[in-house]
């Protein structure tokens, strides 16, 4: 990828919760990031043992000689390599021995070949835990500061040293945490921000302004996308990189994707990140969505199947306009036979009246357009579950929504065949055909379709949703299995 991005800082952060990527994954990350115009790598997933819950242990043999491989490739593809230690769970910030075990575990990664280092301190207990730090330390923030004071003193002026703070989102100037460490460090240490949420549905360049004017420094973005774990591992997050601001780069040091644990699908959204931060003010997410997709799959019709596919998996923080093909598909078959349904109520019993006899017919065009949908959908899941594709670790990581969406694909088929045949039969069969796809598209516990295709069977048929079950409303308003 050619040109000059006018973000200064620009990758990936492997910081997400669960399993971390392998070796081999984070030297392929490498060159991924070299091909692609990006310039650091941040290690520091949280299951990472050696980095959190077992941060004072050093490093073992076999780790340190990953280590050292990981920043050779680095160093030979032009990446800086960042290693972040997180501490913060149970550090006791007024002990000299602890600091000097951080110190140390500092010392070991740079011997390594790291070219920077972060101390995470995100996700922790948000009051001092120990008596020794509440005797010494008026706040957490001032803990905090004196410990980022005394790595900065160890490593001197020259190492790239950076941090997440305890309140690393939200309004900047609602923080008195975060004013307290910005005034007690480095104004050279560059600070995590995630923006105004966790997960931030736009970052506006006025964010980082805001962040600038607490902090006495532009803010270094963790953007917390597409990252889908902890209580987003139901949501496949593959979807363009939206919702940043195309001057953002004027407020801030950088960006950082935090990616999902899902290796190969990770790539198809930082391929979207990777162009806008290329081009902010050029950036188009749809035809960058559809280029990640084409070089991440690997072959044309696997790219078409995928993006089929995945076009129905695009809820997350940053878009909520689920499955828009299939919403519209859904909608106009209900609002079908809902006029169907009413029409027929309109008239005499057994008289087919022209306003019936139209609706009837509209009943049936909505159903053939549902049903080529599900074909489309149907043809586009047996390619990538059949294969043979270019890339089977993309199946193979979304595997489980590809599974549920070809469930969804056979609910509306049979939904448009029933829908095809008339109102009275969709009323009388809806259950008993459709009844087992909800249940097994919720047994899966995936999000497809956003909620368009669960909420269509559920309120055809009736279905109220009980603690670990499905039941029907029955007569007298009662409830029946």
């Amino acid at each position: 990828m050619s040109g000059t991005s006018p973000f200064e800082i620009r990758g990936v952060i492997e910081g997400f919760y669960g399993n971390p990527w392998t070796h081999a994954q984070r030297l392929a990350m490498v060159d991924w990031l070299a091909d692609h115009g990006l310039n650091t790598i941040v290690y520091g997933p949280k299951d990472d043992p050696s980095l959190r819950r077992r941060w004072r242990r050093p490093y073992d043999a076999l780790a340190l000689a990953r280590l050292r491989e990981l920043a050779a490739r680095c160093a030979a593809r032009g990446i800086t390599l960042v290693v972040a230690i997180s501490p913060g769970l149970t550090i006791r910030y007024s002990d000299a021995s602890d600091i000097a075990a951080l110190t140390a575990k500092v010392d070991q990664v740079r011997a390594a070949g790291a070219g920077g280092i972060a101390v995470l301190l995100d996700d922790i207990p948000g009051e001092l835990q120990h008596a020794a730090d509440l005797e010494t330390f008026a706040s957490l923030a001032d803990a905090h500061a004196a410990l980022l004071r005394a790595v900065r003193a160890h490593v001197g002026a020259d190492t790239w040293l950076m941090a997440c703070p305890w309140a690393y989102w939200g309004d900047p100037a609602a923080s008195p945490y975060l004013a307290t460490l910005a005034d007690g460090t480095d104004p050279a240490l560059d600070l995590f921000w995630t923006g105004p949420r966790i997960c931030s549905h736009a970052i506006p360049l006025a964010d980082a302004e805001a962040f600038a004017a607490v902090t006495g420094r532009r803010p270094l973005y963790w953007d917390n996308y597409p990252v889908n774990d902890v209580a987003m591992g139901f949501e496949l997050h593959v979807g363009p990189y939206l919702g940043r601001d195309a001057r953002l780069a004027e407020g801030a040091r950088g960006m950082i994707a935090n990616p999902m644990e899902l290796f190969e699908a990770s790539k198809v959204p930082l391929g979207t990140i990777a162009e806008y931060l290329a081009d902010p003010a050029g950036y188009e997410p749809e035809a960058a969505w559809r280029r990640a997709i084409a070089e991440t799959a690997g072959a044309a019709d696997d790219a078409e199947a995928f993006a089929l596919v995945t076009e129905n998996t695009r809820s997350s923080c940053l878009d909520d306009t689920d499955a828009p093909t299939v919403t519209d598909a859904l909608a106009a078959l209900v609002f079908a036979y809902e006029s169907a349904r009413d029409a027929a109520a309109d008239g005499a019993p057994g008289d087919a009246t022209p306003a019936a006899a139209e609706a009837e017919a509209a009943l049936a065009a909505a159903a053939r357009e549902l049903d080529a949908v599900a074909t489309v959908l149907a043809a586009a899941t047996r390619h990538l579950l059949l294969g043979p594709i270019a890339n089977p670790q993309l199946v193979a990581e979304c595997l489980p929504w590809i599974e549920a969406i070809a469930i969804g694909a056979t609910a509306m088929a049979d939904l448009a065949t029933l829908a095809s045949a008339g109102h009275t039969r969709l009323e009388d069969d809806a259950r008993a055909v459709l009844l087992p796809h909800l249940a097994e598209l919720r047994r899966r516990r995936v999000r497809v379709f956003g909620d368009a295709l669960d909420m269509t069977l559920a309120d055809l048929m009736e279905v109220h949703v009980k603690p670990g079950e499905l039941t029907l409303a029955g007569p007298g308003g009662g409830d029946r299995t």
